[in-house]
């Protein structure tokens, strides 16, 4: 594919990314507001919501990378986007139908739970087909700034449309984004991985990727870092709407916009991740992002009155700052470390364990909140949130300046003594 080909392919796939995710983005003010204001859900019911929102990275996380690596990667998703627009279309539906009820909203968050895997384990193995390695730190920081742009403006529309039009129409808007999405995609040139004469057994593909992760010294850390900051996300998800409306009594408008807010840490870390891991190194880079978290994990729930609104506000950009860090860093290495046919399943193994934490910490969340109260236990996770930079400090990732120092490090080695296993499965990942 000709160089101006593959960018304008590119393109094509990241406007349809950021029209999905302006209205996911809508629906993720609306959603929770439809539970507390329409259906008045327990602190509990909460917690399920958000925990079925990502659940299915638990039950299908592992196949999924599979699965992905067996369909077509644009098939798989416009067939996810579809499925969503379907899921999050019927709850607009039973509302006007005078059936709409908790239980309903969970069904469709699991719903598209499980279009999600498929959708993200697909879009991620799809990106290093269409931009060449040396542009896949760019495109990476490109794609984290524009979920932070979507995160900083979708909430306030959507805050804005709720008070507008009602929580439960404004989830159209989401429904409607999945399609033109899928559009977009269907445009977009097919791309998959050679079919072999015969597959291997899918116990025996999940393994070899669950293998190459946990053991690899740089991208198993990695993925334990992350899991513990996707165990206090989960948390947030489940207990920020909680939080603001429960116990700061805030109005909806300004809801949309403290839960937008952290768009503003997320633009501005996908802005310097570049910059920073040049300047001080992606090792480096990764266990300051881990402790900047921590920072504005605890300064989130703090202060009284307009206080408590500027605390919220300040510690979610500072949260979400070193999250796109970490997480810009981490992506691009994955995709640079993994062979072309172990991608998929990387990803989807990474993905399993760092982001089934998410249902994990937010039915967690959504218990201790009722004796503890949302404010206490936002503080509570903060703490359990300093797992992050010490997985990252206890690891080789320590010793190193560039995560690809490793690399080189185990080519060295590799010429001087006979390979074991590890160090075969590092090689192969240079390959």
């Amino acid at each position: 594919m000709r160089v101006e080909d593959r960018a304008g392919v590119f393109w094509r796939w990241w406007t349809a990314g950021t029209t999905s995710l302006v209205g996911s983005a809508v629906g993720s003010v609306a959603l929770p507001l439809t539970a507390l204001t329409v259906l008045d859900a327990s602190a509990f019911q909460m917690g399920v919501i958000a925990a079925a929102s990502y659940v299915a990275w638990i039950v299908i996380g592992l196949p999924a990378g599979v699965i992905v690596q067996r369909l077509p990667l644009r098939g798989a998703q416009v067939g996810a986007d579809l499925a969503r627009a379907v899921a999050v279309a019927s709850i607009p539906l039973a509302w006007w139908w005078g059936h709409l009820t908790v239980a309903h909203l969970v069904v469709t968050a699991l719903v598209v739970s499980f279009a999600n895997v498929l959708f993200d384990v697909a879009n991620s193995t799809f990106l290093p087909s269409i931009v060449d390695r040396e542009q896949l730190q760019s495109r990476n920081s490109l794609t984290s700034a524009t979920h932070a742009a979507t995160q900083l403006s979708g909430p306030s529309l959507g805050g804005l449309a709720v008070q507008a039009l009602g929580p439960v129409p404004t989830l159209l808007v989401d429904s409607a984004s999945y399609l033109v999405s899928a559009a977009l995609l269907r445009t977009l040139p097919a791309s998959r991985v050679d079919v072999p004469e015969r597959w291997p057994p899918i116990g025996e593909l999940i393994r070899e990727g669950w293998r190459f992760v946990v053991h690899h010294p740089v991208v198993g850390p990695s993925m334990w870092a992350a899991t513990a900051m996707n165990f206090a996300c989960g948390a947030q998800y489940a207990l920020f709407p909680l939080y603001l409306v429960r116990e700061l009594h805030t109005p909806a408008g300004l809801v949309g916009l403290l839960i937008a807010i952290e768009g503003v840490g997320a633009l501005v870390g996908a802005a310097l991740t570049p910059r920073i891991t040049t300047r001080i190194g992606t090792a480096r880079a990764l266990i300051a992002a881990g402790f900047t978290t921590v920072a504005g994990a605890f300064l989130i729930p703090g202060g009284t009155g307009w206080l408590a609104y500027a605390a919220f506000a300040v510690g979610s950009i500072i949260f979400s700052l070193g999250t796109v860090v970490l997480s810009v860093t981490t992506r691009t290495y994955r995709q640079i470390a993994s062979p072309p046919d172990l991608l998929s399943r990387v990803m989807a193994t990474v993905r399993f364990v760092s982001w089934g934490a998410i249902p994990v910490g937010g039915l967690v969340a959504g218990t201790l909140a009722g004796p503890l109260g949302a404010r206490a236990t936002l503080f509570v996770f903060a703490a359990t949130l300093a797992c992050a930079p010490l997985v990252l400090l206890f690891s080789p990732v320590r010793h190193l300046r560039d995560l690809t120092d490793h690399d080189r490090d185990e080519a060295g080695s590799a010429r001087q003594t006979t390979t074991g296993p590890t160090e075969k499965m590092a090689a192969r990942a240079r390959r």
